[in-house]
């Protein structure tokens, strides 16, 4: 796909509003995260894929995640075609996708993190070529021999945009955190950012960027 210069101030975001969660401890404006994810097809249902990113998630303090995963999913369902007809990630066109990774997150001031990462991600189509994604995703953590982990589930709207022959995708969304240590909903937080493709749908590229809009502390 023939891809154009992107041009910074052509970045359009979208809002997405959510209700208030609970009673709020805190709430706050955060940095600029990136992210690169680099995906190719094994085969018409499995897909092979590395990302590398910078992540404040769950209140932890910014560090990087970097690991690949597979992925396995079903036919391409035709709304969902139509809707991501320009869409080099193959996996929009799917209703269902599952997953399993592995993330390797460094930290500067204490032991590295082993993750293992399974996942459940559901898209539906909506009205005007919007995509709502659901994503329910654990967080299986080992650390220094200690084992914890998290439910995590992100709700996602984008819609893919036409500027010349180039189609980036912004997009909004919030997640919510269950903690085990809590065994409670600790945590959410809201996310706006943009998804910028290249290469083709055997091997793909997409390199997006990541503002949270506020995290907050949910008390119960």
């Amino acid at each position: 796909m023939a891809a154009c210069p992107i041009r910074w101030n052509s970045w359009l975001v979208l809002v997405l509003l959510v209700p208030a969660l609970g009673q709020c401890a805190r709430a706050q404006i955060d940095q600029v995260l990136p992210e690169i994810d680099v995906y190719h097809k094994l085969s018409s249902a499995v897909r092979f894929s590395f990302q590398a990113k910078e992540t404040r998630e769950g209140g932890a303090p910014t560090q990087a995640e970097i690991g690949p995963s597979l992925d396995f999913y079903l036919r391409p369902l035709v709304k969902l075609e139509k809707i991501a007809w320009f869409d080099l990630d193959d996996s929009k066109k799917r209703l269902l996708v599952l997953s399993l990774g592995y993330r390797y997150l460094p930290s500067p001031n204490s032991p590295p993190v082993n993750r293992v990462e399974p996942v459940a991600t559901f898209h539906f189509p909506l009205k005007t070529r919007f995509l709502l994604s659901d994503r329910n995703r654990a967080d299986l953590d080992w650390q220094s021999g200690k084992f914890t982990w998290r439910y995590r589930n992100l709700i996602q709207i984008e819609r893919r945009l036409t500027i010349g022959s180039y189609h980036p995708a912004p997009y909004a969304a919030v997640e919510f955190f269950y903690q085990s240590q809590y065994s409670k909903w600790s945590d959410s937080a809201i996310y706006a950012g943009c998804m910028f493709p290249e290469g083709t749908l055997s091997l793909t590229l997409i390199t997006s960027t990541r503002t949270i809009l506020a995290q907050v502390q949910i008390n119960n």
